[in-house]
């Protein structure tokens, strides 16, 4: 079924002030790291710029970690998200614990294993094959965790949204194989939700910064092409949920719109949501008017798909 929820013209939107929930306020769960490539890190180049955290961010990454942050006993659903963080391909936050994505996600029963990537430090196949690996990893030991292996989705913000993306249209891609016997394992997402995301490498609506911390400053034609990933929509790309706003400068909602007529054109389900307030980044920030319900809406998204249960009663 082709569900389309499409908010426009921008100008309708109301910005009168919502009375969302405090999304932030759920307790947090401690994590527990997975090793992600205890094999050895694919592509390493030791002689690289070494990875430093300053001021809470960590740049030049060189370890990829995934941390798990598991729903409280009783309240697990058996739908997992590798929830892949945002910073333009340069930096991540270092210490996810007070997320308030995991917060939440964990508070509608859904386990979330936050990814740390890599940049194009180790080359431009280095982020995709991190979030690639973590699918298969999670899905791999599913029935560990009590998930369903049928029900492993991405999501990821800004950058963090060009490697869900990534992950949904390049899961086949040879670039994400590195010859472990893991490879095996499907490493397509079930399903898909990206905020404000980047997805095109391309003119004029690229994302000039991310493209240069993934790609590098001079990044070809067929490079730029192949890592715009509405161009690598095909009928297999999973289903995807997808928030941008007007407001936000930083990345186009051009960017968010490319992607749903490509998931459209190959009829893929797909929700998208746009609104009229909202800078880059605003995530769970409250005030925005209906922005602010977008985790609502993805609430009703996530039922409707039966990836999270209804209310009972």
């Amino acid at each position: 079924m082709h569900l389309v929820r499409w908010l426009l013209p921008l100008a309708l939107v109301s910005t009168a002030a919502a009375q969302a929930p405090d999304y932030a306020a759920y307790p947090a769960n401690p994590g527990h790291a997975i090793a992600l490539w205890p094999e050895g890190i694919p592509g390493d180049h030791p002689d690289g710029p070494p990875q430093v955290t300053r001021d809470g961010r960590v740049y030049h990454v060189r370890r990829p970690t995934l941390i798990a942050y598991l729903p409280p006993p009783g309240t697990a659903c058996g739908t997992a998200v590798i929830y892949c963080p945002g910073g333009g391909y340069i930096r991540l936050p270092e210490d996810k614990t007070e997320g308030a994505e995991q917060r939440w996600l964990n508070h509608l029963g859904i386990a979330v294993f936050s990814l740390t990537y890599r940049f194009g430090d180790d080359g431009p196949d280095s982020a995709l094959q991190d979030v690639l690996r973590a699918i298969r990893l999670v899905r791999q030991h599913a029935a560990e965790y009590g998930l369903r292996a049928d029900r492993i989705g991405v999501m990821g913000g800004s950058a963090g949204g060009h490697v869900a993306t990534s992950a949904a249209t390049l899961f086949n891609d040879p670039a994400g194989r590195t010859g472990s016997p893991l490879d095996q394992v499907s490493g397509r997402p079930d399903f898909t939700i990206v905020l404000y995301p980047v997805v095109t490498m391309q003119d004029p609506f690229v994302h000039k910064g991310s493209r240069t911390g993934l790609l590098g400053p001079a990044p070809s034609a067929a490079l730029m092409r192949h890592y715009s990933t509405d161009l690598q929509v095909t009928k297999d790309t999973p289903p995807a949920f997808i928030v941008s706003t007007e407001e936000d400068k930083s990345v186009p909602l051009e960017n968010a719109v490319g992607y749903f007529m490509a998931l459209r054109r190959a009829g893929v389900a797909a929700e998208l949501h746009l609104y009229q307030m909202g800078p880059h980044g605003f995530g769970f920030k409250t005030g925005l008017g209906p922005t602010s319900e977008w985790p609502e809406r993805l609430t009703d998204w996530l039922r409707f798909h039966d990836w999270i249960p209804s209310p009972k009663g």
